[in-house]
């Protein structure tokens, strides 16, 4: 039996992620968690094999989580369901330590067949990904990409770039709007950026948000 935990902020995708395992005998869902903290929390305490981890969580995000996994629960294995692009997001996942990477766009029987390889001992990307990790990986080798970025960083990134205010992306990471300034004002530098808009544009630009 297939033991997996479902860590999405939404209640009705977990449900639903929930039901569509659960009609495969071989798959036990066996806890939810709503945000990162919830996550680790389980994972101390819960004997699973499997982590469907959504890469938009609050709390501690999941590029985070990966690493803490590898170093504290090298026996799990992190398949990453998102609604982000198959391409820098995906990149970061794997390099993190994401077992496989599935967008929220395909398939039911897609999801099954992702969670039975990754618990395998194998990798899952789709055949549209693996192009895609191609064409990124030797993007970054050229530029560096967003490597550069700590994983908050890159969270923050994402979320300003979707159009969250400040404000809101602290509300949603628990953290304090000072800290998002001071994050934002590291991303300037890094990225060699002026203002707000310029890292919409970045971030529009690079694919990094639906």
């Amino acid at each position: 039996m297939i033991r997996v935990l479902i860590a999405d902020d939404h209640a009705l995708m977990r449900a639903g992620l929930r039901g569509l395992l659960e009609q495969d005998r071989d798959v036990s869902v066996v806890g939810e968690a709503s945000d990162g903290r919830d996550l680790l929390d389980l994972l101390r305490r819960t004997e699973a094999d499997i982590v469907l981890l959504d890469i938009g969580m609050p709390g501690p995000g999941a590029l985070e989580i990966l690493r803490q996994m590898e170093t504290s629960h090298p026996e799990v294995r992190a398949l990453i369901v998102s609604m982000y692009p198959e391409d820098d997001v995906a990149v970061r996942a794997i390099e993190a330590g994401a077992a496989g990477y599935i967008t929220k766009s395909q398939s039911p029987d897609e999801l099954v067949l992702a969670v039975k390889r990754v618990y395998a001992g194998r990798k899952y990307v789709s055949d549209v990904l693996s192009e895609r990790l191609a064409g990124a990986l030797q993007s970054r080798a050229r530029n560096g990409g967003t490597r550069r970025l700590s994983p908050r960083e890159h969270q923050i990134l994402t979320l300003l770039g979707n159009g969250k205010t400040p404000k809101e992306v602290a509300a949603l990471l628990s953290v304090s709007p000072k800290t998002v300034s001071t994050h934002r004002s590291r991303l300037l530098q890094k990225l060699g950026l002026r203002t707000n808009a310029d890292l919409v544009r970045y971030v529009i630009q690079n694919r990094l948000v639906p």
